[in-house]
This record gives structure tokens, sequence and C-alpha cells, in this order.
């Protein structure tokens, strides 16, 4: 679950008090409690047992090998994009292909990046490292000091958990610091206040970690120091469902402010100002998250109104007012009703601001000036989606991403405080063929009149007749927008076959702002899951497809989506593959870090939310006798936010009810499935022979050999 600016991203869970009992009383119904048992010997034999059925069918489908080297050489390509990171005054690049399947840390100078083709200096080799030490090593970046940004905290996961270790390493050297700081495994977060000190939150042992396992206790690390000794600066509560972290905010002139947030429910809770005499709370709404500091200037977005400024804008305060623990918001950016903010970044001594209008890509740069600001805007092409890819406090420079379903993405360069059009410095290679391929964006009208965007891509010489085979996906949950993004693999592996893409900007989602996500949280979630029909049902209207030819897919909350769809309106899809998902929504907040998402779906600890969650749970509302489509299952053992185990019960309810379904489970990648590059082709390929199969039928040569 990815949301646009958050403090942090990984989920928690939490149990407590009266919620214990009714959720032992559900275990004593469940014939399954068994396979929650995550890394337990019988539920991984019973893994084995299915996976082996799944994969005989799935890999011996001719299309599969097929499906497979194209997704592995689009993951591999060497003419992709490297993605910059401005640190320590260079271009810094994480980089996978066949060599390095886990991964390069590189850099290369600002001047030679541009060039066609850079001369990288390895930093840190992960596949070396991980084979030197006898570790699944996967990259989860790095945490350097500023101003300088000479020494990083590089965080380094075993298999792909969020839980993660950090070492400290020095940018200038090439090496791991000898003696340096180093945090062991765990769910975590570290900010440099100095060079020889860290405020960290993670397991200081017995009682700082909330129910869940996510750390509420913040600590002052020292150089040389053992963790043992670390000195308590802040401490939450263990009912709190995202912990508590510290984040350091610096900008260009110096200024500085060291922030606590103390997260309660996912989406919110205090923001403090920490100085070496305590913490101060800031009086602020609970879902306004500090982004950035610019000339002086705190940057806030927020998703609650806050004094005069609405919820979905942009808003500042002076730095001197936050060290005082004062918070009067000034308005940066206001969104219209069809607009939404997606994103923030802050150059040397400007804002930028990426944001939708209809769920279409804008940007706009502001600069800082008296009590205001003032603002220009970026020319961006239409049904194209805008990101930040770089941007560094030492200059104004910064590279945007430029992106579209059937249009390669580009990387542009834009001077932030200069008035010239951003420039195209790379360009990825087109991975399929695009010819005659169209984008179009309809409307659908939801069971309450709401109007929901979708976009389609196809053949402009398609029938309309229903007969095009499709596949659709969305998610529908936390705030978190789908936008237009180059199709790639699934360019190459569905469009080019003669398939159609569609993606559904339905509810739940931050395409139109707070608005448009909180109107299906908690028991008004089942507008989300009416959108979702009501887009198909305006496919089927206009022709573009039918029940028999439309498949359906998503991962994690997006999973559950697609759960959903499948037990409540199993006749209008032929194909549902379900990703990485919750499932058993009656016992989600016990499995995994499932509780902290109370903020969104409700708990079962609340009737009137207990009895939403058992009347839209996929695995409580299988019904024996049921015909619903064959669906594809799958999820990772080391996924330790959602969990496999939703997944594993569901696949096993339909095996008990005699029901027909595939179920597939890898043992590295964590939640996002990619590990490696070899991992991700993979699930690509499984996945798109699952559709291939359901909804354009044998292969040409399954058919010969049949015969």
């Amino acid at each position: 679950m990815r949301a646009k600016t958050r403090w942090l991203v990984a989920a928690a869970a939490i149990l407590a008090g009266s919620g214990a009992l009714a959720q032992t009383a559900a275990m004593t119904d469940d014939p399954y409690i068994w396979l929650e048992d995550k890394d337990g010997a019988r539920p991984l034999a019973w893994v084995e047992g299915e996976n082996a059925r799944t994969l005989s069918r799935l890999q011996s489908d001719p299309r599969y090998a097929t499906f497979y080297q194209q997704a592995l050489a689009i993951a591999s390509a060497t003419d992709r994009i490297p993605m910059p990171e401005q640190t320590f005054g260079r271009i810094y690049n994480f980089w996978r292909d066949a060599e390095h399947p886990r991964g390069l840390w590189r850099w290369t100078s600002e001047a030679d990046y541009a060039s066609a083709n850079p001369k990288w200096t390895v930093a840190l080799d992960v596949d070396a490292l991980g084979k030197a030490e006898g570790k699944q090593w996967v990259w989860h970046g790095a945490t350097c000091l500023p101003p300088e940004e000479r020494y990083c905290l590089v965080q380094l996961s075993e298999g792909g958990e969020d839980a993660e270790s950090m070492r400290e390493f020095d940018l200038q050297t090439g090496r791991f610091v000898p003696d340096g700081f180093a945090l062991p495994k765990s769910k975590q977060g570290a900010t440099w206040i100095d060079r020889d000190t860290l405020l960290v939150s993670r397991d200081w042992g017995q009682g700082t970690m909330t129910n869940s396992s996510y750390p509420f206790v913040v600590k002052m690390v020292k150089r040389g120091q053992p963790l043992a000794a670390a000195t308590e600066v802040f401490r939450g509560a263990v009912t709190d469902q995202l912990g508590s972290y510290a984040r350091t905010l610096t900008d260009a002139k110096g200024n500085r402010v060291v922030l606590i947030g103390r997260r309660q429910t996912f989406f919110g809770g205090d923001t403090l100002v920490w100085t070496p005499q305590g913490t101060k709370t800031l009086a602020i709404p609970p879902r306004a998250q500090p982004v950035g500091l610019v000339e002086g200037r705190v940057i806030f977005e927020t998703s609650d109104p806050w004094g005069p400024i609405p919820a979905g804008a942009i808003a500042w305060v002076p730095v001197a007012e936050i060290q005082r623990g004062e918070a009067n918001p000034r308005l940066l950016f206001k969104p219209t009703p069809r607009q939404a903010v997606q994103g923030v970044a802050l150059t040397r001594d400007r804002v930028l601001v990426s944001y939708t209008d209809n769920v279409r890509g804008r940007v706009s740069i502001f600069a800082p000036g008296g009590a205001g600001w003032t603002s220009r805007d970026v020319p961006v092409a239409d049904n194209m989606a805008v990101g930040f890819a770089s941007t560094t406090d030492r200059s104004n420079t910064a590279y945007m991403t430029v992106t579209g379903f059937v249009t390669p993405t580009m990387l542009q360069t834009i001077d932030a405080a200069g008035t010239a059009a951003p420039r195209t410095v790379k360009a990825l290679p087109a991975r399929f063929d695009a010819t005659g391929q169209v984008v179009e964006q309809f409307e659908a009208t939801s069971t309450d009149g709401t109007r929901v965007p979708y976009f389609v891509v196809h053949r402009r010489d398609r029938p309309l007749d229903g007969s095009t085979p499709t596949i659709m996906t969305a998610y529908g949950g936390f705030e978190i927008s789908r936008l237009p993004t180059y199709l790639g693999a699934t360019g190459k592996l569905w469009l080019e076959n003669g398939g159609a893409f569609v993606l559904a900007n339905i509810r739940g989602g931050g395409e139109f702002g707070p608005a448009w996500h909180d109107a299906g949280r908690k028991t008004k979630r089942q507008v989300i899951y009416d959108d979702f029909a009501s887009v198909a049902r305006d496919l089927f209207a206009r022709k573009i497809t039918s029940a028999q030819k439309l498949g359906i897919y998503g991962g994690s909350n997006g999973g559950l989506l697609m759960g959903v769809e499948m037990t409540q309106q199993p006749d209008l899809w032929k194909a549902v593959s379900i990703g990485v998902p919750l499932l058993d929504m009656v016992r989600y907040q016990q499995i995994a870090a499932g509780a902290s998402w109370e903020d969104e779906y409700g708990s079962i600890d609340k009737p009137a939310e207990a009895a939403f969650l058992r009347r839209i749970s996929p695995y409580a509302n299988l019904k024996k006798g049921a015909v619903y489509p064959e669906p594809y299952i799958w999820t990772t053992t080391k996924d330790d936010r959602v969990g496999p185990q939703h997944a594993r019960k569901f696949a096993a309810r339909m095996k008990e009810y005699g029901m027909p379904y595939f179920f597939y489970e890898d043992t590295a990648g964590g939640h996002s499935g990619d590990a490696d590059i070899a991992q991700r082709a993979k699930l690509d390929a499984l996945q798109m022979t699952y559709f291939a199969q359901k909804l354009m039928g044998p292969s040409t040569a399954s058919q010969t050999a049949a015969k």
C-alpha cells in the first residue's frame, strides 16, 4: 500500500481489550486457523502441494514460457531509465538486471548522467553482499545525513520483509563505516540529529512495541554506544496503530526542525516538535502531514480541514512558529473539486506540486515571496501522469517523470527557478507495439448516481460486439490514486495479443482528494465495490467487452476488492486474479499488520462495523454450491504486512466446497513480490497465462497437442 506523502507507509496491527474475546470465539468456527501459522511445517507443506498443482497447470501452457521470457527481458533490459537520486553532489541510482538481480547501488556525476551512456561507479553490490553474508538481502533504500549527505544509513531486508537492518555507509569511501551505527533487524525508523547522534524507533525489548510489533518508543542513540544504553526521548502507547517515528527537516538556508510523528491511527495522529529540552505537541489536525522545509517554511499536506485550509490542500507555517510549538497555517495550494494533490517536492527555494485534474496529470511550481507565494504552471500533455523522480535543496534542478498507458516513460529536467519548459533527458524505449492502440476516458454512473471515471486502452479497430478479451484493475482504498502509467509488460503480453486494458478510478482512492477516499471508509465501503461493478456494466453497455470476456485483478487492498467482487457479483467476471490479499475481514486485525487499518476498514470490536465486515468478508461469504469464476489466488510467504494467511484460507475453503481455483505462494519477495527481477517476471507470466486461458482460450499449440 503505497500512499502519497506519508511518514510511514507500512501498516501495524493491534488487538486489545474485549476484542480478544470476540476474536477467540470466532476462531472456534474456523477450521483453517492452522494455516495462519505463517512459517509452520504443516502450512508450508500444504503450500508446496498447492503450488505444484497450480504450476503444472499454468507453466505447461506453451504461452507461459513466452510470457516469462518477455516479462524478464523487459524487467532486465539495460536500456531502462536509471532513475536519479541527487545525493552527496552526485547522481545515485539503484539498478537491477540479469547479472545483478538483487541490485547495484551506484553513482555518477550530474554531467555524466546527462550523457547517453553514463559511467557508473558501484557503491554497494547487494548480490555480492548477500552472498558474502549468507543472506537474501533486498534493498530498502538509504537515509543520509544533511547537509553534506556523505554518511547514510543503508536499509536492507531479508527476503523483502518490512522488517529491516540499518548500517552506516560512507559515500566518500564506498564502504560501510567500521564500528559505525548498526541497527539489527526490526520494524524501525531512524533520523540523523548530527554526525554522532540518531533518534531511533525500534524493538528495544519487552514493552516497547505496539501489540502488532511496531515501535512506539523513540530513543537517542550515540555513536559507539550500545543500544542498551540509548536514552528515551518519547514514548507513545502500546495501543497506537503505527507507532512513533522521528524526522529531521532541513533547508538550504540552514533552518532545521526535528519532528516526531505519533501515529495513533493509520492516517494520522499527533505531531510533536523535539528539542534537547523535550517535546511540544503541535495543535494541528491528525491528518496534516509535514512534507518538508523550504526558505524557512514548513510545508504540510492535509486531508482534514485546518483553520482556513480546506481538506486536500497544501499549507505552510513559518519554521520559527513550529519551533515554538505553534502552527497557524497559511494556504499554498487549493485544488478544485475535480483536482487532487498527488505529490509535493522541494528544491533549494521552490515547491513543486503534482496534482490531477479529472485524473490527468498537472504540475505547478511555487516560489516564496513576502508573506505568500507566486506560481507558474508546467505544460503537461493530456492522459499522462507526472511524478517527481528527484529534487534536492542544493539546487533548483528537478527531475520529473511523465508517462502514459501507451507512451513510454520520459525523464525530464526542469529549472524550478526558471521559466523554460521541461527538457527530456532520457526516454524509455517502447516495450510493445502500440500501433493502432488508443486511450479513452469514460464515466460510469454508480448506484448512488456518482460519476466514476475510467480509462480504456484498446485497438482502434476492435469490434464493438463485446468480444474483446479485457482485463480491468483498480485499488479503491487508503487515498491511493491509480493514474496512467506505461503498461510495459502488460502491453507486450496482453495488448499485443489483442486484449484491452481498463483502469477504474473508483472511490476509496485519492483521485479526487480526501472526500473521494472518505466516501468509502469503514461501513460506507460498499460504494467502492458498487463503483467497480458499475464500471463493468458500463463496459458491457458500450459493447467494449462482456462478462464472458472480462477478467479483473488487484493486489493488497485491491486483492480484497477482487475477493468482494467475486463473491458479490460472480456473474460479471470470467476471471479473477487475487494478489497478496486481505480476505478474512472477520479476523484481519489478528493477521500480520492488519488491525492498524481499522481507520480504513473498521473494527470487529464495534457492533455496526463488525456487522458490515461480516457482510463483505470474501472468506465468510463463500457459499457452498454457488458458482464463481475460477480465481487465481497468489501471495508470498515473506509478506509480513498483509500476510499469506488470507489467501491460504480462502483457497482452503474453496477446496472444501469442491470449487475450482488456482493457488500460488512464492517463498520470497515480501508484500510487493519483487525480491528480484526473475520473481517479478514469473508472477507476471503466471497471471497473464491464467488470463489468456480464461479469456482467450487454449493456445494454438495446446489445441494442436490435444488433436
